[in-house]
């Protein structure tokens, strides 16, 4: 038999919050601006256990850039997948 004072206790908030993807990485790589590290980020999100309050967050707030949720946010709107700055490559069809 087992009483409420044998039982583990909870753990706080702090430490669970520590415990998230974006706790654990870099701050910056959530904001980059090169793809493959938005990639990389949006990789960490799919293992989050509160990637649908994020993302549903992020919305509400109407993030501007950065990923959030598994998801990157563009000027605002939600992109598959960023370009890299710069110009693009010239095409050679004419």
């Amino acid at each position: 038999m087992t009483s409420a004072r044998n039982a583990a206790p909870a753990q706080p908030a702090t430490v669970m919050a520590d415990l998230l993807p974006c706790r654990q990485r870099r701050g910056d790589l959530w904001f980059s601006d090169l793809p493959d590290e938005l990639d990389q980020a949006n990789a960490y999100w799919r293992q989050c256990p509160l990637r649908t309050a994020c993302l549903a967050g992020a919305i509400e707030r109407a993030e501007s850039c950065g990923v959030w949720g598994g998801e990157i946010f563009c000027h605002g709107v939600i992109v598959a997948r960023k370009r890299p700055r710069g110009r693009p490559p010239k095409s050679s069809a004419f």
